[in-house]
């Protein structure tokens, strides 16, 4: 696991967040779960639609570009949606629905993911904002 923040200002937005990389956990992604608690998630890269098909609970999505600049943010998303897309997204981050509502993040912000441990080390996504 590790923590989503904000790339600029160090803000948590989710404490517990797994970048998911291989075809059948992207698949599965959060289907398999039957509620997502409030700052838990899952990253998705080479993403840009997701759906909530079969899934139990509502979740708050956020679409990012290839710098992990925030494209479009959606909270309580409801079960079964078909399609949720954003033009310009290449990663995607689902998380347990209320988890954007306790963070101040807007269109525009950068995010990153870093160890849990120690805050440190910045995954791939750079720290700069627009």
């Amino acid at each position: 696991m590790a923590v989503l923040r904000d790339a600029a200002t160090g803000a948590i937005v989710a404490p517990n967040v797994e970048r998911l990389s291989g075809f059948r956990a992207r698949l599965v992604g959060l289907l398999a779960r039957a509620s997502v608690p409030r700052g838990q998630g899952i990253w998705l890269n080479a993403c840009g639609a997701i759906h909530t098909l079969g899934m139990r609970a509502a979740i708050d999505v956020i679409f990012l570009d290839r710098s992990g600049c925030v494209l479009q943010l959606d909270r309580h998303v409801a079960p079964n949606r078909p399609l949720l897309s954003c033009r310009g997204a290449i990663a995607v981050v689902e998380l347990g629905s209320g988890t954007l509502d306790a963070s101040a993040l807007t269109i525009g912000d950068r995010l990153e993911l870093v160890p849990d441990a120690g805050l440190s080390g910045a995954a791939s996504i750079t720290a700069r904002r627009r």
